[in-house]
């Protein structure tokens, strides 16, 4: 379980990389939207694992958002340890959160199968 001290610096992190994506990087491979879903802190707040959920139009799109973010991560990490007020700054380390695709997907199959009873509820039986 998380100490206060990790969900704080984690909470600090999420904002900052946040607001790095949104407003800091011009990359113009950033397509779509970047949500930060979550952050893990080391124990010794000396790394974090950031991971982002990115919408975009294709896998390709996304492949590239993602390599750009993570191509910026010490432009990032910099933006960090001016926001943080701490003797170390934590060092990042990007990754994919499929998560929410999943729940997306997994919606759409829902929304898909009962379509399906629906039609079969309201086709007359013969």
């Amino acid at each position: 379980m998380p100490t206060r001290r990790q969900e704080k610096v984690a909470r600090i992190v999420k904002e900052v990389v946040s607001e790095a994506v949104l407003s800091h990087l011009s990359d113009p491979r950033i397509t779509g939207f970047v949500s930060v879903t979550r952050v893990e802190m080391a124990p010794d707040l000396r790394s974090a694992e950031v991971y982002l959920s990115i919408l975009a139009e294709t896998e390709a799109a996304k492949n590239k958002t993602f390599t750009a973010i993570a191509h910026a991560g010490k432009r990032i990490q910099s933006l960090l340890g001016r926001a943080l007020e701490s003797k170390f700054c934590p060092v990042l380390h990007f990754h994919r959160d499929e998560h929410f695709q999943k729940t997306l997907e997994t919606m759409r199959l829902i929304d898909e199968v009962a379509h399906e009873r629906r039609a079969q509820t309201a086709e007359p039986e013969g």
